[in-house]
């Protein structure tokens, strides 16, 4: 893996173009203007220009330099190539639209590269808060340029713990109210982050995410000391047939067989279908 640092850079690079693409639309503290929003691509699911734009971006700059490797984007149709690929773009060009769309800063560009199934170099830059979180494997995770790690809380009772704003607003976090200290925040992406650079103990989700959503941050996440897995502990493996997952919790480490104790009997989202 003596390429990596190669490959950051050009991570690195790309995120921050896309970053200042992103930007000439985003309007802080109000709506986006209505030309910059093009449609929903399902409930509640919007997709803008900047989203395009910054696919288009990322698309051209990271295929350019490594144009081996395969690619999977949210705003990119699939090909079944990817699964025939060693190294594999896993990006989502903007995570959290619909905080980008209201003029909140919670949205980031996630990038991560995969190999054999597992990210190798992950990128997350928001570009609201200047905020570049980057890592390598065996090589640490870094904001700015600093070495980040997660925080060092043991006991979960009172945890601070980073929620959907979406899922909070369907009710789904008031059984938790009572024992964690939540903060509704939009993307996953970037609230992984903020769990890696020790600002919040945990983070999870009982509703379908793609691989897209949450790849760079896992490995942002281990190499600051913390764990992610699936509700049942299960270890995540990256470029499959079907990039949806069931289920993500995230933590300082620490607290994470506490976390799937505590989870362990707590039925998965109800009004989301079930993903194999």
């Amino acid at each position: 893996m003596s390429d990596l640092p190669s490959a950051l850079a050009v991570m690195e690079a790309a995120a921050r173009q896309a970053g200042t693409a992103i930007m000439a639309y985003f309007q802080p503290g109000s709506r986006v203007a209505s030309h910059v929003r093009l449609q929903d691509k399902g409930r509640n699911n919007p997709v803008t220009k900047a989203d395009m734009e910054a696919n288009r971006l990322l698309h051209d700059t990271l295929l350019a330099a490594f144009p081996d490797h395969g690619w999977l984007s949210e705003e990119s149709a699939d090909s079944p190539d990817r699964l025939c690929c060693q190294r594999v773009w896993i990006v989502d060009p903007m995570d959290g639209t619909k905080e980008f769309v209201k003029g909140l800063p919670q949205f980031a560009i996630s990038i991560a590269l995969v190999d054999a199934g597992q990210p190798i170099a992950a990128c997350i830059y928001n570009p609201a808060t200047a905020e570049l979180f980057t890592a390598t494997c065996y090589g640490g995770a870094h904001l700015n340029g600093q070495r980040i790690s997660t925080s060092s809380r043991q006991q979960l009772p009172g945890a601070s713990c980073l929620a959907s704003h979406s899922e909070s607003q369907r009710g789904e976090w008031i059984p938790f109210n009572q024992d964690l200290m939540i903060t509704q925040m939009g993307s996953i992406a970037y609230k992984l982050a903020l769990v890696a650079a020790g600002r919040f103990d945990l983070s999870f989700t009982l509703t379908p995410k793609n691989e897209w959503d949450f790849c760079a941050g896992a490995l942002l996440l281990q190499e600051a000391g913390g764990r992610i897995s699936h509700k049942d502990g299960r270890a995540f493996c990256f470029n499959q047939h079907n990039p949806q997952v069931r289920s993500v919790l995230a933590s300082n480490g620490h607290l994470h067989d506490l976390l799937l104790r505590y989870l362990e009997s707590t039925p998965l989202s109800p009004d989301r279908q079930s993903v194999p």
